[in-house]
């Protein structure tokens, strides 16, 4: 316990025996000018002292110690000879199998921490997900190496500290709710190895002046921190933590190391990516702005069109109720007393005197309605032609407000969501009130779900199945077919709605996506519908294609990309 240790080839029968690789006896030890007089073995009065030599190495000594003078014969020498010849080979065989042991439990750890970096290497260049990466690559690590904690720490946007986004277990996610962040070039391992651009390793850190004594890891006896560097620029830097002193090997160390190059890539892309998707979406909007821009005066043009029959319909009700009055202020004067002062006849004479107070209408009216017969007026007075043009004051007033919703729907802010495409259409064809005899669906088991803004999603489907049933509005037995499957690329879903409708014509297939274009001739519409569908689903990474046959029917053949969350899982 006390360590004893005797210089080899020193002043000490075991110091000869080592350093001359013989055997060294003492009958006498009073008499012996090397015997060490060790104060542990007052009694001793003979020694002998065997070196134990495997193979060509000596690798110690046997020492034998009496109370008696002359306490060994030639036969003990002999016999302690072989012993000593034996635990040498014993001993040896022992230190050979120890060091086997080690070098096997050496590559084993080798081959985790290998795996382990190759794990990260694949994760990291599969992962665009920031959190994601983070949170994965901090799990690894103490998964493959056993160790009591990772974190990664991200430079903010002015430079100056360290913001944690990832942290292993309980106390990483509750630094991470309590935005734990440390000063850059600060006092703490983080710090320094961010502002020295190197990595900072601390075997003790009861010992390292610049360590943070972080009261969420009260376990911690060693740590290393790693800048994370790309390119030129460090970005943050990654901490991993022992619960034991000098815990750190130089193999722990170069895989680590090499860990923090790939993840400061991986984690710079996802960056990159987020800034990149961020621009897109600006773009996309200011792209979809400069379209509603460039579509104004077309759009004032066509509203002018749907206006111009107001006017119309406006001043022909306007003539026909006028003398409907006029008809019904005659009746009442020349009605009884008593029917005159029925509460109905007091509504329509003060009606007529409120007509009469803005002008002489009812007399021009009346005046003009005497001068034709009453078959010419009953032509005039026609209660069908009133709600005509009430229809035309209608439809013109709705499909004005339906080109807003076409014009501004695909550039409102999209509020991105996982939707069941399944679950999605169903709800569709059945808010659109279609017979279960017209439209029929089909849905494959293995349907992922694809990442949206539902409402927007919503109105891409509604608006083609209504293009499809108002297509077969003079077939005699019309069939609508939705269709939703995974698409031949395994990233993406397509959705098929066929109609057995009239058909568009090869001309005419490519100018449908230009706004304002419409086939539907008199049967109305906007123009705007599809030209929306294909920019709504475009800016989700989608496309539309169409196939026609003219009297036979027509596929619109939504495609859509698989939500990422799916694409990893598979």
């Amino acid at each position: 316990s006390q360590g004893h240790k005797l210089k080899v080839d020193g002043h000490s029968m075991i110091g000869a025996a080592t350093g001359r690789r013989k055997a060294r006896i003492a009958l006498d030890v009073g008499e012996e000018p090397v015997h060490f007089k060790n104060p542990h073995l007052p009694h001793t009065r003979s020694e002998m002292a065997l070196p134990l030599i495997a193979g060509d190495e000596v690798i110690g000594a046997l020492t034998v110690q009496s109370t008696e003078e002359a306490a060994f014969t030639d036969d003990d020498v002999t016999v302690l000879q072989a012993v000593a010849d034996q635990l040498a080979i014993a001993i040896h065989n022992a230190r050979l199998h120890l060091q086997n042991q080690r070098l096997l439990a050496q590559a084993e750890r080798n081959a985790r921490l290998l795996a382990a970096a190759a794990q990260v290497g694949q994760e990291v260049t599969s992962i665009l997900d920031l959190d994601e990466l983070l949170h994965k690559t901090v799990d690894i690590i103490c998964d493959a190496y056993g160790f009591y904690y990772a974190g990664v720490f991200l430079i903010d946007e002015t430079g100056e500290w360290a913001v944690l986004r990832a942290g292993r277990g309980e106390a990483g996610a509750a630094m991470v709710s309590q935005g734990h962040k440390l000063k850059v070039g600060g006092l703490s391992m983080i710090g320094t190895a961010i502002s020295q651009r190197k990595a900072r390793i601390a075997l003790d850190v009861g010992e390292e002046p610049v360590h943070f004594k972080n009261p969420h890891l009260p376990h911690t006896r060693s740590e290393m921190a790693l800048p994370l560097i790309a390119g030129n620029e460090v970005i943050g830097a990654l901490t991993v933590q022992s619960v034991e002193e000098a815990a750190f090997s130089e193999e722990d160390i170069n895989a680590l190391q090499s860990m923090a190059d790939q993840l400061a890539v991986a984690i710079s892309n996802a960056q990159l990516l987020k800034e990149l998707e961020a621009a897109h979406e600006q773009l996309v909007q200011a792209k979809t702005f400069e379209v509603i821009a460039t579509a104004t005066g077309e759009a004032i043009h066509w509203v002018g069109n749907k206006a111009a029959p107001i006017p119309g319909s406006v001043a022909r009700i306007s003539e026909d109720f006028v003398r409907y009055m006029a008809l019904a202020r005659v009746l009442i004067d020349e009605a009884p007393p008593e029917l005159r002062e029925h509460e109905f006849a007091q509504i329509l004479t003060e009606a007529a005197e409120e007509i009469a107070s803005r002008g002489s209408f009812l007399e021009d009216a009346l005046a003009e309605l005497k001068t034709h017969p009453l078959k010419r007026l009953r032509k005039m007075l026609s209660v069908e032609s009133i709600f005509e043009d009430l229809e035309i004051i209608e439809g013109s007033a709705r499909a004005i407000l339906n080109i807003k919703e076409d014009l501004i729907g695909p550039a409102r802010k999209r509020k991105a969501e996982l939707v069941d495409l399944k679950d999605l259409l169903k709800e569709t064809i059945a808010s659109m009130g279609i017979p279960d005899d017209v439209a029929r669906t089909l849905f494959s088991d293995d349907l992922p779900p694809v990442r949206a803004d539902r409402t927007q999603l919503n109105r891409v489907f509604v608006n083609l199945i209504k293009n499809g049933i108002e297509a077969m509005a003079d077939v005699e037995n019309p069939r609508l077919f939705v269709w939703a499957r995974r698409a031949d690329d395994p990233g993406f879903v397509v959705v098929d709605v066929t109609d057995s409708g009239c058909g568009i014509p090869p001309d005419q297939l490519d100018q449908i996506w230009m706004a304002f274009y419409t086939t539907k001739g008199d049967r109305g519409g906007t123009g705007l519908g599809l030209p929306a569908c294909a920019q709504i689903v475009g800016q989700l990474g989608g496309k539309i294609n169409v196939e026609s046959d003219v009297g036979v029917g027509t596929t619109f053949s939504v495609l859509l990309p698989v939500a990422k969350e799916e694409q990893e899982e598979g």
